[in-house]
């Protein structure tokens, strides 16, 4: 039963996110975004990891999205005002998109998980104590990092939607 609900998350998980690239209307794009984001939670909770799959759906379902639309509206998208891109422009577009992609899967497919250096512990991450620990001890420069990006994200979708003021 397990093993098909993984199949089944796994298949929601991978057809959102392709919609979500897919969509023409960055509102339906969103919203594929959101029904990805529940479908990792659910792997999370299949994985019996509770906690993160509740702080999942709280922080990327919830805020992040929010941050997301209210860019979304704030920069005011229409598709009768977006150029038209040059061919060329789109198959180097996919030519490096496929590039990086296969770097990332072939540096990924060398390296050895580094979970060995956990599980001979015993100790359970299952518990917020244990989880916050290692968090915010070993994986705390990744952790201000990411909290960095996501500011500095916002902070250019504010300054590209700006409208200039032209003085007469």
């Amino acid at each position: 039963m397990i093993e098909i609900l993984f199949y089944i998350l796994s298949a929601v998980t991978l057809g959102s996110a392709f919609l979500t690239i897919l969509s023409k209307n960055p509102i339906h794009s969103a919203i594929w975004l959101v029904i990805c984001f529940f479908s990792i939670a659910g792997h999370y909770a299949l994985l019996n990891s509770q906690f993160l799959a509740m702080v999942h759906i709280i922080v990327y379902s919830g805020a992040i999205m929010i941050l997301m639309l209210f860019t979304i509206m704030l920069m005011n998208l229409n598709i009768s005002d977006e150029i038209a891109k040059p061919i060329v422009t789109k198959i180097v577009a996919t030519v490096c998109f496929c590039l990086i992609g296969f770097f990332l899967v072939s540096s990924l497919a060398q390296t050895a998980p580094a979970l060995e250096t956990y599980t001979n512990t015993g100790v359970d991450f299952q518990t917020i104590q244990v989880l916050g620990k290692v968090l915010l001890n070993e994986f705390v420069v990744p952790f201000e990092m990411a909290a960095i990006l996501l500011l500095m994200a916002m902070i250019g979708a504010v300054l590209i939607s700006k409208k200039e003021k032209k003085t007469a």
